[in-house]
């Protein structure tokens, strides 16, 4: 068994081009549910208490370093690609030689904790941890070769195998664990005479059964937690897969969703119970769906809070915002940043909303924008609202009182305050502070001209 007070390194290999993406961008940053491959494999390996990552990488570096420079972690440069073995040696001077290290890749982006937590336990000064798959087509991959007593002799890569070897179904995944000394002195063994001239990572197994070490196999639970990324048809692939895992936890928690194929969860979401989530929802970042909440057809919503209760309609858009209890949004209703909704508001369609502060039981149903604005309870506000909140330079705040009435075709010129109870008269542009209570209205006086005509179109000479 592992020796749990060993530290865990991790090493993700992310140096290769990834031809077959067809791309600009290093393959490895290609994204998953939102969220570049090594991003998941990085956070995987944080989850299972790694205390040291190593990232291996090379083409479009400078790429790589930028999406992860807010990973803790040593970045090794592999600028001629010699192999997998070649590679994980530009990690060794970020190893402690007493550390347990795991060896991951960066294309590799489903692994389950609990999967590297049982090849981990496998390791301990005189044995090696390898992940194993049995393929029906183990075309392409190295084959696990055992004697007789079905101990691992060794792995041969595909080009090197011989027919018999071929037949092998048990595959090598790539991903090893071993204590760090032995890997430095097997790597000081490997050599490049095979089909490809590479060093091989694979061939650390063979060196290792020689020196009278032992190497104990582990299957994944799932055949993609071990699929690699080398073709967009495969990312599309993993997607579907990633979709349907997070679909069956929701279902799981308590969310009934109209169909479970038609649903992108692109983070972090928690969930209450008897939540009803309708088909191309996407949900991105962290969000939090509380008890009863009902979430229309095509809506996305990311970095938010919907509480109890809650409609969010059809097509409905909601980042970055507080939606309290039984309230309702939309249809066709965005919600942008710094919205904070209170119980029982409402926004209706083709309304938007920004950094607005909507009190308890205010409503504004249709065609309006309020920006940079702090309501109060029991408003309402009229179609065609606008809070004029920027003057070209800087953004201004509109401020509406508790009870306020404002009518259709207002526009609000900030900085300015609507007192408690005001009636604003539709059609008016309200450029200064009011009183409590009062009637306000600010509108030319209607006229009518006799004998007018419309304009005609002037006839072309052609």
């Amino acid at each position: 068994m592992a020796n749990i007070l060993s530290p865990l390194s991790v090493i993700i290999l992310a140096a290769g081009k990834g031809t077959r993406m067809k791309s600009a961008f290093p393959k490895v940053l290609h994204q998953l549910a939102g969220k570049p491959l090594i991003n998941h494999v990085y956070d995987t390996a944080i989850s299972i208490g790694a205390e040291s990552v190593c990232v291996v990488y090379g083409h479009e570096g400078e790429m790589l370093l930028h999406n992860c420079k807010n990973f803790k972690c040593h970045f090794a440069e592999q600028k001629e690609q010699l192999g997998t073995g070649h590679a994980v040696d530009h990690a060794l001077p970020y190893l402690s030689m007493n550390d347990t290290v795991l060896i991951l890749y960066g294309d590799v982006p489903l692994t389950s904790e609990q999967t590297l937590k049982n090849l981990l336990d496998k390791v301990d000064d005189d044995t090696i941890g390898l992940l194993t798959v049995n393929l029906d087509d183990p075309h392409g991959y190295g084959r696990i070769v055992r004697d007789g007593a079905k101990n691992v002799k060794c792995i041969v890569e595909q080009k090197d195998a011989s027919p018999q070897q071929l037949k092998i179904s048990e595959v090598n995944t790539g991903i090893m664990a071993l204590k760090a000394d032995l890997l430095r002195d097997m790597l000081a063994k490997i050599n490049n005479e095979n089909a490809q001239g590479e060093y091989y990572l694979t061939d650390v197994i063979g060196l290792a059964v020689d020196a009278g070490k032992k190497i104990e196999t582990c299957f994944a639970a799932n055949e993609y937690e071990v699929a690699g990324v080398n073709s967009r048809v495969q990312l599309a692939e993993l997607e579907r897969v990633y979709q349907k895992n997070h679909a069956i936890k929701l279902m799981e928690s308590g969310v009934t969703l109209a169909d479970p194929e038609r649903i992108d969860v692109r983070g972090n979401i928690s969930v209450g119970q008897d939540i009803f989530i309708d088909s191309n929802v996407t949900l991105s970042g962290d969000v939090s769906i509380e008890d009863f909440v009902q979430i229309g057809q095509g809506c996305v919503i990311s970095d938010s809070t919907i509480g109890a209760g809650s409609i969010i309609k059809p097509y409905s858009v909601i980042e970055n915002s507080t939606i309290g209890s039984q309230v309702e949004v939309g249809p066709f209703a965005r919600v942008r940043p710094g919205t904070e909704m209170a119980a029982g508001s409402k926004v209706g369609n083709f309304v938007e909303t920004k950094k607005a502060i909507i009190g308890e039981g205010t409503k504004i149903s249709h065609l309006s924008y309020v920006g940079d604005a702090e309501l109060g309870k029991n408003i309402n506000i009229g179609a065609g609202t606008i809070t004029c909140n920027y003057d070209g330079v800087n953004k201004h705040k509109t401020i509406i009182k508790d009870n306020a009435f404002i009518g259709s075709d207002t526009q609000l010129v900030a900085p300015v305050t609507v007192g408690e109870g005001v009636t604003v008269a539709a059609g008016s542009t309200i450029t200064k502070d009011t009183s409590d209570g009062v009637l306000v209205l600010s509108r030319t006086k209607q006229k009518e001209i006799a004998g007018w005509k419309r304009p005609e179109k002037i006839k072309s000479d052609e």
